[in-house]
Protein backbone atom coordinates (compact mmCIF):
# COMPACT_ATOMS: atom_id res chain seq x y z
CA UNK A 1 0.00 0.00 0.00
CA UNK A 2 0.92 3.51 -0.85
CA UNK A 3 0.76 5.65 1.76
CA UNK A 4 0.73 9.40 2.06
CA UNK A 5 -1.84 12.83 2.01
CA UNK A 6 -2.54 15.89 0.58
CA UNK A 7 -5.18 18.57 0.86
CA UNK A 8 -7.02 20.14 -2.31
CA UNK A 9 -6.48 23.83 -3.40
CA UNK A 10 -9.19 23.82 -5.78
CA UNK A 11 -11.77 21.28 -6.93
CA UNK A 12 -11.98 19.45 -10.35
CA UNK A 13 -10.47 17.13 -12.32
CA UNK A 14 -7.04 15.83 -11.62
CA UNK A 15 -3.96 14.04 -12.68
CA UNK A 16 -1.55 12.08 -9.91
CA UNK A 17 1.46 10.87 -11.09
CA UNK A 18 3.90 8.43 -8.91
CA UNK A 19 7.41 8.65 -9.12
CA UNK A 20 9.75 6.07 -7.94
CA UNK A 21 13.67 5.48 -8.56
CA UNK A 22 13.44 2.04 -8.90
CA UNK A 23 15.69 -0.10 -10.92
CA UNK A 24 12.68 -2.08 -11.71
CA UNK A 25 9.28 -1.10 -13.37
CA UNK A 26 6.71 -0.87 -11.22
CA UNK A 27 2.77 -1.52 -12.29
CA UNK A 28 0.68 -0.02 -9.52
CA UNK A 29 -3.43 -1.73 -9.62
CA UNK A 30 -6.62 -0.77 -8.03
CA UNK A 31 -6.07 2.57 -7.09
CA UNK A 32 -8.07 4.19 -4.75
CA UNK A 33 -8.29 7.61 -2.98
CA UNK A 34 -10.03 7.71 0.11
CA UNK A 35 -10.94 11.54 1.24
CA UNK A 36 -11.74 12.13 4.92
CA UNK A 37 -13.68 14.90 6.55
CA UNK A 38 -11.73 17.34 9.00
CA UNK A 39 -14.37 15.35 11.86
CA UNK A 40 -12.80 11.78 10.49
CA UNK A 41 -9.51 13.10 10.63
CA UNK A 42 -9.96 14.31 14.24
CA UNK A 43 -11.57 11.50 15.39
CA UNK A 44 -8.94 9.17 14.19
CA UNK A 45 -6.14 11.58 15.51
CA UNK A 46 -7.64 11.03 19.53
CA UNK A 47 -7.82 7.49 19.07
CA UNK A 48 -4.29 7.65 18.21
CA UNK A 49 -4.05 9.58 21.30
CA UNK A 50 -5.57 7.14 23.19
CA UNK A 51 -3.30 4.31 22.23
CA UNK A 52 0.15 6.23 22.29
CA UNK A 53 -0.35 8.40 25.45
CA UNK A 54 -3.18 7.15 27.48
CA UNK A 55 -3.64 3.16 29.22
CA UNK A 56 -6.94 2.62 31.23
CA UNK A 57 -5.82 1.83 35.16
CA UNK A 58 -7.13 -0.14 37.54
CA UNK A 59 -6.76 -0.04 41.25
CA UNK A 60 -7.44 -2.24 43.84
CA UNK A 61 -7.68 -1.30 47.42
CA UNK A 62 -7.15 -3.72 50.35
CA UNK A 63 -6.48 -3.93 53.92
CA UNK A 64 -3.41 -5.61 55.54
CA UNK A 65 -4.74 -9.19 55.03
CA UNK A 66 -5.29 -8.67 51.76
CA UNK A 67 -9.80 -8.16 51.94
CA UNK A 68 -10.81 -5.65 49.07
CA UNK A 69 -12.32 -2.65 50.52
CA UNK A 70 -15.21 -1.51 49.08
CA UNK A 71 -16.68 2.04 48.68
CA UNK A 72 -13.54 3.71 49.92
CA UNK A 73 -12.59 7.06 48.63
CA UNK A 74 -9.56 7.29 45.80
CA UNK A 75 -8.38 10.48 44.44
CA UNK A 76 -5.67 10.90 41.66
CA UNK A 77 -3.56 13.64 41.00
CA UNK A 78 -0.78 14.00 38.32
CA UNK A 79 2.59 14.90 39.61
CA UNK A 80 4.13 14.83 36.06
CA UNK A 81 3.25 13.45 32.72
CA UNK A 82 5.65 11.84 30.35
CA UNK A 83 5.31 13.75 27.41
CA UNK A 84 7.62 16.61 27.32
CA UNK A 85 6.61 20.15 26.10
CA UNK A 86 8.82 22.66 26.39
CA UNK A 87 10.18 26.51 24.89
CA UNK A 88 12.82 28.17 23.52
CA UNK A 89 14.20 30.64 26.02
CA UNK A 90 16.46 34.02 25.46
CA UNK A 91 18.85 35.44 28.26
CA UNK A 92 16.22 37.72 29.12
CA UNK A 93 14.20 35.29 31.67
CA UNK A 94 17.63 36.34 34.22
CA UNK A 95 16.21 39.25 34.36
CA UNK A 96 12.72 39.46 34.71
CA UNK A 97 10.46 37.76 37.19
CA UNK A 98 7.53 37.83 35.09
CA UNK A 99 9.36 35.79 32.04
CA UNK A 100 10.83 33.45 34.82
CA UNK A 101 7.34 32.56 36.82
CA UNK A 102 5.48 32.55 33.48
CA UNK A 103 7.80 30.14 31.46
CA UNK A 104 8.81 28.11 34.97
CA UNK A 105 4.80 27.52 35.14
CA UNK A 106 4.39 26.15 31.99
CA UNK A 107 7.30 24.28 30.34
CA UNK A 108 9.18 21.01 31.19
CA UNK A 109 11.95 21.32 28.71
CA UNK A 110 13.95 24.24 27.45
CA UNK A 111 16.25 25.38 24.89
CA UNK A 112 18.51 28.01 24.83
CA UNK A 113 17.67 30.38 21.79
CA UNK A 114 21.12 31.55 20.67
CA UNK A 115 23.11 31.69 23.96
CA UNK A 116 24.54 28.66 23.44
CA UNK A 117 25.82 28.54 20.04
CA UNK A 118 29.50 29.14 18.58
CA UNK A 119 29.06 32.52 17.75
CA UNK A 120 27.84 33.54 21.53
CA UNK A 121 30.23 31.48 23.61
CA UNK A 122 33.34 32.27 21.52
CA UNK A 123 32.53 35.88 19.76
CA UNK A 124 36.18 36.18 19.29
CA UNK A 125 38.79 33.58 18.82
CA UNK A 126 40.43 32.03 22.44
CA UNK A 127 37.98 34.60 24.31
CA UNK A 128 35.20 32.05 25.68
CA UNK A 129 32.45 33.51 27.67
CA UNK A 130 29.67 30.96 29.36
CA UNK A 131 28.58 33.26 31.80
CA UNK A 132 25.16 33.86 30.45
CA UNK A 133 24.31 30.03 29.59
CA UNK A 134 25.95 28.77 32.82
CA UNK A 135 22.91 31.09 34.61
CA UNK A 136 20.53 30.03 32.19
CA UNK A 137 21.32 26.09 32.95
CA UNK A 138 21.19 27.21 37.19
CA UNK A 139 17.52 28.84 36.17
CA UNK A 140 16.37 26.10 34.81
CA UNK A 141 17.80 23.27 37.30
CA UNK A 142 16.40 25.05 39.78
CA UNK A 143 12.71 25.11 38.33
CA UNK A 144 12.78 21.04 37.11
CA UNK A 145 13.46 22.45 33.58
CA UNK A 146 15.11 19.63 31.23
CA UNK A 147 17.33 21.52 28.53
CA UNK A 148 18.44 20.62 25.08
CA UNK A 149 21.69 21.49 23.74
CA UNK A 150 21.05 23.72 21.00
CA UNK A 151 24.06 23.62 18.91
CA UNK A 152 27.50 22.29 18.44
CA UNK A 153 27.83 23.05 15.06
CA UNK A 154 25.75 24.94 12.61
CA UNK A 155 26.25 23.78 9.11
CA UNK A 156 24.85 27.18 7.78
CA UNK A 157 28.10 29.28 6.43
CA UNK A 158 26.46 32.53 7.25
CA UNK A 159 25.96 31.55 11.22
CA UNK A 160 29.64 31.27 11.79
CA UNK A 161 31.51 32.97 14.32
CA UNK A 162 32.70 36.01 12.00
CA UNK A 163 36.37 35.08 12.74
CA UNK A 164 35.93 31.43 11.86
CA UNK A 165 34.22 31.85 8.48
CA UNK A 166 37.81 32.67 6.51
CA UNK A 167 40.10 30.24 8.87
CA UNK A 168 42.42 27.94 6.58
CA UNK A 169 41.90 23.78 6.85
CA UNK A 170 44.65 23.52 10.08
CA UNK A 171 43.12 26.17 12.01
CA UNK A 172 39.90 25.75 11.26
CA UNK A 173 40.22 21.99 12.33
CA UNK A 174 41.84 22.40 15.82
CA UNK A 175 39.27 25.88 16.27
CA UNK A 176 36.67 22.66 15.70
CA UNK A 177 38.25 20.37 17.99
CA UNK A 178 38.09 22.75 20.74
CA UNK A 179 34.97 24.76 20.69
CA UNK A 180 33.25 20.51 20.54
CA UNK A 181 35.57 19.38 23.49
CA UNK A 182 34.60 23.01 25.34
CA UNK A 183 30.32 22.76 25.03
CA UNK A 184 30.10 19.19 24.98
CA UNK A 185 32.29 18.17 28.18
CA UNK A 186 31.16 21.75 29.89
CA UNK A 187 27.65 20.32 29.74
CA UNK A 188 27.80 16.80 29.79
CA UNK A 189 25.03 15.18 31.98
CA UNK A 190 23.26 18.27 32.31
CA UNK A 191 21.39 18.52 28.78
CA UNK A 192 18.71 15.87 27.57
CA UNK A 193 19.96 16.02 23.83
CA UNK A 194 22.35 17.39 21.56
CA UNK A 195 21.96 19.41 18.17
CA UNK A 196 25.47 18.08 17.00
CA UNK A 197 25.17 20.02 13.57
CA UNK A 198 22.53 21.87 12.89
CA UNK A 199 20.89 21.91 9.61
CA UNK A 200 23.57 19.52 7.77
CA UNK A 201 20.85 18.82 4.53
CA UNK A 202 20.44 22.18 3.80
CA UNK A 203 24.47 23.36 3.94
CA UNK A 204 27.84 22.01 3.98
CA UNK A 205 30.19 24.69 5.15
CA UNK A 206 31.79 21.89 7.61
CA UNK A 207 31.46 19.14 4.70
CA UNK A 208 33.11 21.73 1.92
CA UNK A 209 36.39 21.33 4.33
CA UNK A 210 36.68 18.76 6.18
CA UNK A 211 35.02 16.40 3.82
CA UNK A 212 31.73 14.86 3.21
CA UNK A 213 31.98 12.43 6.23
CA UNK A 214 32.72 15.87 8.72
CA UNK A 215 29.09 15.49 10.25
CA UNK A 216 29.89 11.51 10.76
CA UNK A 217 33.18 12.88 13.02
CA UNK A 218 31.60 15.43 14.82
CA UNK A 219 28.73 12.78 15.84
CA UNK A 220 31.08 10.16 17.12
CA UNK A 221 33.29 13.07 19.00
CA UNK A 222 29.84 14.46 20.70
CA UNK A 223 28.87 10.85 22.09
CA UNK A 224 32.47 10.14 23.58
CA UNK A 225 32.74 13.64 24.83
CA UNK A 226 28.91 13.16 26.44
CA UNK A 227 28.53 9.13 27.31
CA UNK A 228 25.40 9.97 29.17
CA UNK A 229 21.78 9.41 28.10
CA UNK A 230 22.06 12.68 26.11
CA UNK A 231 20.23 12.10 22.96
CA UNK A 232 22.21 13.09 19.60
CA UNK A 233 19.76 15.27 17.27
CA UNK A 234 19.93 15.95 13.38
CA UNK A 235 18.49 19.20 13.58
CA UNK A 236 16.67 20.20 9.86
CA UNK A 237 13.75 22.46 9.16
CA UNK A 238 11.00 21.68 5.91
CA UNK A 239 11.22 18.19 6.50
CA UNK A 240 7.71 18.22 7.81
CA UNK A 241 6.52 21.82 6.66
CA UNK A 242 7.48 22.10 3.08
CA UNK A 243 6.36 19.08 0.55
CA UNK A 244 8.45 21.08 -1.74
CA UNK A 245 11.87 21.32 -0.13
CA UNK A 246 13.80 18.54 -2.16
CA UNK A 247 16.86 19.03 0.15
CA UNK A 248 15.09 17.95 3.14
CA UNK A 249 12.30 15.39 2.40
CA UNK A 250 11.88 12.73 5.00
CA UNK A 251 13.76 10.18 2.31
CA UNK A 252 16.34 12.44 2.01
CA UNK A 253 16.37 12.90 5.60
CA UNK A 254 16.55 9.28 6.52
CA UNK A 255 19.45 9.07 3.98
CA UNK A 256 21.61 11.74 5.45
CA UNK A 257 20.74 9.87 8.91
CA UNK A 258 22.38 6.36 7.41
CA UNK A 259 25.63 8.41 6.01
CA UNK A 260 26.26 9.31 9.96
CA UNK A 261 26.24 6.26 11.52
CA UNK A 262 27.20 4.12 8.94
CA UNK A 263 30.83 5.23 9.33
CA UNK A 264 31.02 5.07 12.88
CA UNK A 265 28.92 2.34 13.91
CA UNK A 266 28.56 3.90 17.55
CA UNK A 267 26.56 6.92 16.18
CA UNK A 268 23.71 5.18 16.21
CA UNK A 269 23.05 4.74 19.71
CA UNK A 270 21.14 7.39 20.70
CA UNK A 271 20.48 9.48 17.57
CA UNK A 272 17.66 11.02 17.52
CA UNK A 273 15.44 12.70 14.67
CA UNK A 274 14.89 16.53 15.31
CA UNK A 275 12.37 18.62 13.14
CA UNK A 276 12.78 22.35 13.45
CA UNK A 277 8.93 22.67 11.92
CA UNK A 278 8.76 26.73 11.01
CA UNK A 279 5.26 26.54 9.83
CA UNK A 280 3.49 28.92 6.88
CA UNK A 281 0.23 27.28 6.35
CA UNK A 282 0.49 23.54 7.48
CA UNK A 283 0.12 20.34 5.10
CA UNK A 284 -1.06 18.04 7.92
CA UNK A 285 -1.65 15.06 5.71
CA UNK A 286 2.04 15.34 4.34
CA UNK A 287 2.74 16.18 8.07
CA UNK A 288 1.70 13.15 9.17
CA UNK A 289 2.96 10.61 6.16
CA UNK A 290 6.25 12.35 6.72
CA UNK A 291 6.20 11.12 10.19
CA UNK A 292 5.20 7.59 9.25
CA UNK A 293 8.10 7.58 6.85
CA UNK A 294 10.70 8.78 9.55
CA UNK A 295 9.31 6.55 12.20
CA UNK A 296 10.90 4.00 10.36
CA UNK A 297 14.16 4.82 11.56
CA UNK A 298 12.89 3.24 15.11
CA UNK A 299 14.74 6.20 16.89
CA UNK A 300 12.89 9.05 18.99
CA UNK A 301 11.46 11.84 17.11
CA UNK A 302 11.26 15.24 18.37
CA UNK A 303 9.64 18.85 16.77
CA UNK A 304 12.53 20.88 18.48
CA UNK A 305 11.50 24.49 16.91
CA UNK A 306 8.06 24.74 16.50
CA UNK A 307 6.51 28.24 15.12
CA UNK A 308 3.93 29.43 12.72
CA UNK A 309 4.07 32.34 10.64
CA UNK A 310 2.14 35.63 11.50
CA UNK A 311 -1.36 35.45 9.74
CA UNK A 312 -5.00 35.61 10.72
CA UNK A 313 -5.32 31.52 11.71
CA UNK A 314 -1.64 31.43 13.30
CA UNK A 315 -3.32 29.90 17.03
CA UNK A 316 -5.78 27.71 14.87
CA UNK A 317 -2.62 26.37 12.43
CA UNK A 318 -0.80 26.14 16.16
CA UNK A 319 -2.84 24.29 17.53
CA UNK A 320 -3.27 21.83 14.31
CA UNK A 321 0.23 21.47 14.12
CA UNK A 322 0.65 20.24 18.07
CA UNK A 323 -2.28 18.24 17.90
CA UNK A 324 -1.20 15.76 15.16
CA UNK A 325 2.55 15.54 16.73
CA UNK A 326 1.07 14.79 20.16
CA UNK A 327 -0.92 12.09 18.43
CA UNK A 328 1.93 9.94 16.33
CA UNK A 329 3.69 7.95 18.52
CA UNK A 330 7.11 7.94 17.39
CA UNK A 331 6.96 11.93 18.77
CA UNK A 332 8.34 12.25 21.75
CA UNK A 333 8.74 15.71 22.95
CA UNK A 334 7.81 19.33 21.34
CA UNK A 335 9.47 22.69 21.97
CA UNK A 336 7.93 25.69 20.42
CA UNK A 337 10.18 28.48 19.27
CA UNK A 338 9.46 31.53 20.53
CA UNK A 339 11.37 32.81 23.19
CA UNK A 340 10.17 36.14 24.44
CA UNK A 341 12.59 39.24 23.71
CA UNK A 342 11.39 43.28 24.40
CA UNK A 343 12.21 43.57 20.98
CA UNK A 344 9.71 41.05 19.66
CA UNK A 345 10.08 37.07 19.08
CA UNK A 346 11.93 35.26 16.11
CA UNK A 347 8.63 34.22 14.29
CA UNK A 348 5.89 34.09 16.76
CA UNK A 349 5.22 34.93 20.35
CA UNK A 350 3.15 33.58 22.68
CA UNK A 351 2.50 36.40 25.08
CA UNK A 352 2.81 40.35 24.97
CA UNK A 353 5.52 42.32 26.86
CA UNK A 354 3.78 42.23 29.93
CA UNK A 355 2.91 38.51 29.67
CA UNK A 356 -0.16 38.01 28.74
CA UNK A 357 -1.35 35.18 26.53
CA UNK A 358 -1.65 36.62 22.57
CA UNK A 359 -3.87 33.75 20.90
CA UNK A 360 -0.69 31.29 19.86
CA UNK A 361 -0.06 31.46 23.97
CA UNK A 362 -4.05 30.44 24.64
CA UNK A 363 -3.56 27.35 22.51
CA UNK A 364 -0.59 26.25 24.51
CA UNK A 365 -2.18 26.34 27.86
CA UNK A 366 -5.84 24.99 26.67
CA UNK A 367 -2.95 21.77 25.41
CA UNK A 368 -1.23 21.57 28.49
CA UNK A 369 -4.21 21.50 30.33
CA UNK A 370 -5.43 18.91 28.33
CA UNK A 371 -2.40 16.97 28.18
CA UNK A 372 -2.44 16.37 31.88
CA UNK A 373 -4.71 14.17 33.20
CA UNK A 374 -7.40 16.09 35.63
CA UNK A 375 -7.67 14.85 39.13
CA UNK A 376 -10.24 11.78 39.17
CA UNK A 377 -12.02 10.89 42.39
CA UNK A 378 -14.65 8.28 42.86
CA UNK A 379 -14.84 5.42 45.41
CA UNK A 380 -13.87 1.50 44.92
CA UNK A 381 -16.95 -1.47 43.55
CA UNK A 382 -17.58 -4.03 45.62
CA UNK A 383 -14.27 -6.10 45.15
CA UNK A 384 -12.38 -3.18 45.96
CA UNK A 385 -11.37 -1.78 42.42
CA UNK A 386 -11.60 1.57 41.17
CA UNK A 387 -10.65 2.68 37.25
CA UNK A 388 -9.90 5.27 35.25
CA UNK A 389 -8.56 6.65 32.16
CA UNK A 390 -5.06 8.10 32.64
CA UNK A 391 -1.88 9.64 30.57
CA UNK A 392 1.20 8.35 30.77
CA UNK A 393 3.11 9.59 34.15
CA UNK A 394 3.55 9.78 37.55
CA UNK A 395 0.20 10.44 40.23
CA UNK A 396 -0.38 10.75 43.75
CA UNK A 397 -3.12 8.17 44.79
CA UNK A 398 -4.97 8.51 47.96
CA UNK A 399 -6.90 6.09 49.45
CA UNK A 400 -9.08 6.64 52.89
CA UNK A 401 -11.63 4.29 53.83
CA UNK A 402 -13.86 3.87 57.54
CA UNK A 403 -11.73 1.13 58.42
CA UNK A 404 -8.85 3.17 57.91
CA UNK A 405 -7.13 5.65 60.82
CA UNK A 406 -5.70 8.47 58.19
CA UNK A 407 -5.79 8.21 54.19
CA UNK A 408 -3.13 6.28 52.69
CA UNK A 409 -0.93 8.08 49.96
CA UNK A 410 1.05 6.02 47.53
CA UNK A 411 2.80 7.15 44.38
CA UNK A 412 2.20 5.45 41.27
CA UNK A 413 3.67 5.48 37.68
CA UNK A 414 2.09 4.98 34.59
CA UNK A 415 3.79 4.11 31.15
CA UNK A 416 3.12 2.10 28.02
CA UNK A 417 4.58 -1.29 29.40
CA UNK A 418 4.10 -4.06 27.86
CA UNK A 419 0.95 -3.09 25.51
CA UNK A 420 -1.69 -3.78 27.45
CA UNK A 421 -4.37 -1.06 27.51
CA UNK A 422 -5.16 -2.09 30.88
CA UNK A 423 -2.59 -1.71 33.94
CA UNK A 424 -3.48 -3.17 37.45
CA UNK A 425 -2.01 -1.86 40.58
CA UNK A 426 -2.51 -3.41 44.14
CA UNK A 427 -3.32 -0.38 46.44
CA UNK A 428 -2.43 -2.61 50.30
CA UNK A 429 -3.59 -0.55 52.67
Amino acid sequence: MLKGGLTAASSGPAEIYFESNATVDLWVDSVSLNPFTRDEWAAHRAASVSAARKKTVRLQATDSAGNPLAGAAVSLDAVRTNFPLGAAMSQHILTNSAYQTWFASRFAVATFENEMKWYSTEPAAGREDYTVPDAMMAFAKSNGIAVRGHNVFWDQPSQQPPWVQSLPYPQLLAAASRRIRSVVSRYAGQVIGWDVVNENLHFNFYEGRFGWDASTAFYAAARLLDAGSALMFMNEFNTLEQPGDMAALPARYLQRLRQITAAYPENGAGMAIGLEGHFTNPNIPYMRAALDTLAQAGIPIWLTEVDVAAGPAQAQHLEEVLREAYAHPAVQGIVLWGAWRPEGCYVMCLTDNNFNNLPQGDVVDRLIAEWRSTPRAGATDAQGFFEAELVHGEYKVSVSHPALNNSVTRSVKVDLGSGSEHYFIDMQV
